[in-house]
């Protein structure tokens, strides 16, 4: 089974290229609609991308 999307997986900008393989839908088998698990996968790359910039702007404003 493939584990959970945590906003820790995004290490790096670099890493941004490949949300398709770091966000799996582990429950797609469950799911009513491919829509849905589209759409789950949608908020969890917003998700990695928005803790991503926080974690810039944190950095940048110790500096």
């Amino acid at each position: 089974m493939a584990r959970r999307t945590y906003t820790t997986d995004l290490h790096s900008w670099d890493d941004a290229q490949d949300l398709d393989r770091i966000v799996i839908d582990k429950r797609s088998i469950k799911r009513a609609t491919p829509a849905k698990g589209r759409r789950r996968n949608r908020r969890y790359e917003n998700q990695l991308l928005n803790a991503q910039t926080q974690n810039i702007d944190e950095l940048e404003e110790l500096e």
